[in-house]
């Protein structure tokens, strides 16, 4: 992939992002949502999802370790909310931070944390009484359609790739969402969570390539013995319909 959290990725992957986030989860937020503050924002997509579906008036707090992102989030975001920025790294999130905070949301970002990482973060909410929507976390489960010999193989090894140690951090991977949830009840939050598939095929043609091209990728680095440039010659040449499980988890502490 053009990089895990370049522009050009997260422009690619927003409208299917828009359209997978289970939107029934909003009917369960608390009202009265005025101050947001989004974790890992990358170019404000999740802002740009969820803005116009919550009462005005709106102030967002676009939180990113990355500069050229928090600009690009900033500017993207629709004109009727206001817009501050963070320069942070979620992991060092306080309390502090969320004062007169009403939630905190993000996107595609638990499964890239570690468990520690996770309950810190739980424990941050808890602490602060703040609730919380973490939308797009994988769950390691990929459907095709047709079906290839390898999928499950590729699938496996992609799940491994996800749950590596790196940089002395053990990703949490497709066990993230469960494991948040779990995280969250234990803190005393109400927990709802809800599906959210990307769904993928000859109509998101691009994205789906680009996709096919990372998991493999991902795959291939776990076990170099697997055979992925003819799988993946053999999937972009006859684009499937493709399923990729996320899940989207929204705690509420009262």
């Amino acid at each position: 992939m053009t990089g895990e959290f370049s522009p050009d990725w997260l422009a690619l992957r927003e409208p299917a992002d828009a359209e997978a986030r289970d939107a029934g989860l909003l009917r369960e937020l608390p009202a009265g949502i005025r101050v947001i503050r989004d974790l890992g924002c990358g170019t404000g997509s999740m802002g740009r999802w969820l803005a116009p579906r919550l009462p005005m008036p709106q102030h967002w707090i676009m939180t990113d370790r990355d500069p050229a992102l928090l600009t690009l989030a900033a500017d993207g975001m629709p004109p009727q909310v206001t817009v501050s920025t963070h320069l942070r790294d979620v992991t060092e999130l306080t309390p502090a931070d969320l004062d007169g905070v009403d939630l905190v949301t993000c996107s595609a970002l638990l499964d890239v944390l570690t468990a520690a990482e996770v309950e810190t973060l739980v424990a941050t909410l808890a602490e602060a009484r703040v609730s919380a929507l973490f939308t797009l976390s994988v769950t390691g489960e990929v459907r095709m359609a047709p079906e290839d010999p390898l999928d499950r193989e590729v699938e496996a090894a992609f799940n491994e790739h996800q749950r590596r140690e790196t940089g002395g951090r053990r990703l949490l991977g497709p066990d993230a969402p469960a494991f948040a949830a779990a995280a969250f009840e234990k803190a005393g939050a109400q927990v709802v969570t809800g599906a959210s598939p990307w769904r993928l095929g000859a109509a998101r043609s691009a994205l789906t390539a680009e996709w096919l091209r990372g998991w493999t990728s991902a795959a291939a680095e776990q076990h170099s013995a697997l055979p992925v440039s003819p799988y993946l010659d053999r999937r972009i040449a006859a684009v499937p319909n493709i399923s990729v499980g996320h899940q989207d988890v929204l705690a509420i502490f009262i």
